[in-house]
C-alpha cells in the first residue's frame, strides 16, 4: 500500500478526491476525517467508529481505501496540519460569502500538491507536446476552463479544436488521428458530453488527459491520464470558484512545462501571439 504524506489543507484534499469511491460506512469515516481535522489526534479507533457509526475495523478498511497504511498514518498526517478552518458565522451574508469561498479556494490550491501526480503531469505535457492536434472539451462551468486551456495551447503553438457544440466536439473526436490527444475538463467527471467526447477519442486510438476533481469517475476510467485537483462544494449541486481555480492552476502548470518542451517553437508562437494581442488594444 503506497504511503501518503499529505499534511494540512493535503490531507483534506487527498481525501475529498477519493471520496466519491468510497461507500456507506467507509464514506462516513472519511467524513468524520474531514470533519475532526487536527483534532483527529484526540482520537482512537474506535472514538472515531462510534461517530461514524460503525465498527473500528471499518475505520481501518476506509483509510487503507485512501491509499494509507492504516488509521495511525491517517491520525500522523492530521497532526500535522494546522486547525481546521470552520465555515464563517458572520450575520453578514456578504461577509460569511466572501469568507467561505476565499478559505475554499485557497484549500484548494493548497491541497494541489497532494492530489496531483508530478509522473501525470510530465505524461499530460508530453502528450500534448507530442500530438499533431488537440481536442480540448468540457461543459458548463468547465467550459471557461477548456476554452482557457485551448486558448494557452494555441498561444504555445498548438494545432487545437475546442468546439462548444457537443455535437461537433464528438464528431472532432471521432476525427482525431490516433496519435491526438483529447483534454476534457469536467468538475465531477461525470458530464455526459464530455465523457461521450472522451470516450470517441480513445476509441479513435488518441490519448485522453482528463482535468477533474475526482480520482474516480466516469472520465478518469475513460482516461489514459488523469490530473486530479479541486476543491468542495459551497453551493449544493453548483460547482464554485474553488476548483474552477485549481483546474485553472493545472493548465497554467502545463503551459509552463510545455514552454520547456516547445523551446524555440513556443517562443515564435507567443510572439505572435503577443503581436496580435497588441493589435486588439487601445
Amino acid at each position: 500500500m503506497e504511503s501518503h504524506s499529505a499534511s494540512g489543507p493535503q490531507l483534506a484534499a487527498h481525501i475529498r478526491a477519493h471520496l466519491p469511491q468510497l461507500r456507506d460506512a467507509e464514506a462516513r469515516v472519511a467524513q468524520v476525517v474531514l470533519d475532526k481535522g487536527a483534532e483527529l489526534v484526540h482520537l482512537s479507533v474506535s472514538d472515531v467508529a462510534v461517530l461514524a457509526g460503525t465498527a473500528p475495523s471499518s475505520v481501518v478498511r476506509a483509510c487503507q481505501r485512501l491509499g494509507f497504511r492504516g488509521y495511525q498514518e491517517v491520525k500522523i498526517a492530521a497532526a500535522r496540519q494546522a486547525p481546521h478552518p470552520h465555515p464563517s458565522h458572520d450575520p453578514d451574508p456578504a461577509a460569511r460569502a466572501l469568507g467561505d469561498t476565499v478559505r475554499a479556494a485557497k484549500e484548494a490550491l493548497d491541497g494541489l500538491a497532494s492530489t496531483l501526480s508530478l509522473d501525470d503531469l510530465r505524461t499530460a505535457a508530453r502528450t500534448l507536446h507530442q500530438a499533431p492536434r488537440v481536442l480540448v472539451v468540457g461543459a458548463g462551468l468547465s467550459g471557461a476552463v477548456a476554452a482557457d486551456a485551448a486558448y494557452r495551447l494555441r498561444a504555445l503553438g498548438c494545432a487545437v479544436d475546442a468546439p462548444s457544440d457537443a455535437i461537433t466536439a464528438q464528431l472532432s473526436a471521432g476525427l482525431l488521428p490516433g496519435s491526438g490527444a483529447c483534454l476534457a475538463v469536467s468538475h465531477t467527471g461525470a458530464t455526459r458530453s464530455s465523457v461521450d467526447a472522451a470516450r470517441r477519442a480513445r476509441a479513435a486510438g488518441a490519448e485522453v488527459i482528463a482535468l477533474t476533481s475526482y480520482a474516480n469517475s466516469p472520465l478518469s476510467n475513460t482516461s489514459t491520464c488523469t490530473l486530479v485537483a479541486g476543491g468542495q462544494d459551497l453551493i449544493f449541486g453548483l460547482e464554485t470558484v474553488a476548483s474552477r481555480l485549481a483546474h485553472l492552476a493545472v493548465v497554467d502548470v502545463l503551459t509552463q512545462i510545455l514552454m520547456t518542451m516547445r523551446g524555440a517553437d513556443a517562443e515564435k508562437a507567443l510572439d505572435l501571439s503577443a503581436d496580435v494581442t497588441a493589435d486588439h488594444t487601445y
